[in-house]
């Protein structure tokens, strides 16, 4: 087996990637200008939160599989990006998209059981009338707009090697040979 770089990531990778990056993108959206918008008495708010809650779930697992691939499968060398401190900011800004997802679940998941939503969701007790009243909302919704502001500044990173650099980046992250 040859000791270079690969050109693309893994197609499980990629699969991984962009499967975990249309949930979060839905998961922002409906967290933070959808579900706010509806009121706490209305029948579809426990479905809503129910729904948002087994989503981020999913989307943690997947984020471990990811993590354990990154570290066990091998990966194309780092996108140069023409500028040292660009470069340091593109592994800062990888680095912090896992940390604010782990941060993501970590808080919802305390949300969910601080609230004892489970109990919600059987039916068993009513739906809470504010979730500040729950630590872990502060840090979730915090959270949220920090990852929201990376995943634009990630995607803005990617269109800047595809269209200013030229540089084909994208096809990297993408299925083929």
């Amino acid at each position: 087996m040859s000791d270079t770089a690969p050109n693309r990531y893994h197609p499980a990778h990629v699969a991984l990637h962009w499967l975990i990056a249309l949930l979060v993108f839905m998961m922002l959206g409906i967290g933070k200008f959808v579900m706010p918008g509806v009121s706490p008495d209305d029948p579809q708010k426990p479905m809503m939160l129910q729904s948002h809650a087994y989503i981020g779930g999913a989307i943690a697992v997947l984020l471990i599989i990811r993590l354990v691939m990154r570290f066990t499968v091998r990966r194309p060398a780092a996108a140069d990006a023409g500028n040292a401190f660009l470069n340091f900011l593109a592994r800062a800004v990888h680095f912090l998209l896992y940390l604010l997802l782990i941060g993501m679940a970590l808080s919802g998941l305390g949300l969910y059981q601080m609230a004892n939503l489970q109990a919600v969701f059987n039916g068993a007790q009513p739906y809470p009338q504010n979730f500040f009243d729950f630590l872990p909302r502060q840090g979730h919704g915090l959270t949220s707009w920090l990852l929201l502001g990376l995943v634009l500044l990630h995607f803005g990173a990617a269109l800047f090697h595809q269209f200013i650099r030229r540089d084909n980046l994208l096809a990297r992250m993408w299925f083929g040979k």
